[in-house]
C-alpha cells in the first residue's frame, strides 16, 4: 500500500501542524496531502515549511474556485496522479481522530470503501447538542433513501477509498463546490463494497466550523438531484 491522507484546509493554522504530526505518527507509510484554499491565516506557509523538511508532507495550494468540494476533488486528482492507494479524506480540525487511520488501512485490505461511522455500534459524537444530533439523524435517513446506499452515516467525511474506486468516481468531474461533495462521492460509490467502522466524532476545539445549516441543505438538495437526474 501507498496510502495518502487528503486534508482540505481553510484557516487551519491553529491545528494544522499538530494534525499533520498526528497523521504521520499513525502509520509509517502515510503521506499527508494538505489542499489549502489560500488561507489568509498562513496555513499554507506552515505546511510548506513542514513539506520542505519531510517528503511525507505535501502541499497543494489553490487560489481559484475555492471551496471544500473543489479542494477535495483537487486532492483526489493529485493522489491519483501520484499513484497513491488507498486514499483517505478527513477533516484537519481534529474532529476526525488520526488514531483511527491504522484501522481504516486494515479494513481497506478487504473493502473498497471504508467509512468512519458515528451511527454503528461503538460510534458516536461528543460536544453536540440534542437538536444537532436529531438533525444529523434525520439527514441520514433522507440521504440513505435518496442515494440508495446501505450506509448508516452517509454524512461522514472520514472515509477511505481504494484507488480503483476513486478512478471510477472520476474526481475531475465532481461538481459540488462545498461539503456536498461527501454526498456526491458516496452516490458514485454506491455499487462498491462499503464497510463502516465506529468512530467518535468530536466538535472542533480551535477555530470555527465550516459545516453548518447551509451546507446541510446543500447536501440534501444535491441528493435529490442525484436521485432524479443521475448527476
Amino acid at each position: 500500500m501507498k496510502p495518502a491522507v487528503v486534508l482540505p484546509t481553510y484557516n487551519e493554522a491553529e491545528n494544522i501542524r499538530a494534525m499533520i504530526e498526528a497523521v504521520l505518527a499513525a502509520h509509517p507509510a502515510i503521506t499527508a496531502l494538505v489542499v489549502d484554499d489560500n488561507s489568509p491565516d498562513g496555513t499554507a506557509r506552515l505546511v510548506g515549511d513542514m513539506a520542505a523538511a519531510n517528503p511525507r508532507v505535501q502541499l497543494l495550494l489553490r487560489t481559484e474556485k475555492r471551496g471544500r468540494g473543489y479542494a477535495g476533488a483537487a486532492g483526489f486528482c493529485r493522489c491519483l496522479d501520484l499513484g497513491f492507494d488507498p486514499i483517505i479524506e478527513m477533516d484537519a480540525d481534529f474532529s476526525h481522530d488520526p488514531a483511527y487511520l491504522p484501522q481504516f488501512l486494515k479494513e481497506a485490505e478487504t473493502w473498497d470503501v471504508v467509512i468512519g461511522s458515528r451511527a454503528v455500534a461503538g460510534g458516536g459524537a461528543v460536544g453536540r447538542g440534542a437538536a444537532r444530533r436529531l438533525i444529523t439523524w434525520g439527514a441520514a435517513l433522507y440521504l440513505r433513501a435518496m442515494l440508495g446506499v446501505d450506509v448508516q452515516d452517509p454524512t461522514s467525511g472520514y472515509r477511505c477509498f481504494r484507488r480503483r474506486v476513486m478512478e471510477a468516481v472520476h474526481p475531475e468531474t465532481l461538481t459540488s463546490p462545498g461539503p456536498g461533495i461527501v454526498t456526491e462521492v458516496l452516490y458514485r460509490c454506491r455499487k462498491f463494497r462499503i464497510r463502516e467502522i465506529p468512530i467518535v466524532f468530536k466538535d472542533r476545539e480551535q477555530g470555527r466550523s465550516k459545516f453548518g445549516l447551509k451546507a446541510m441543505v446543500e447536501s440534501l438538495k444535491l441528493a435529490a438531484r442525484l436521485r432524479f437526474n443521475g448527476r
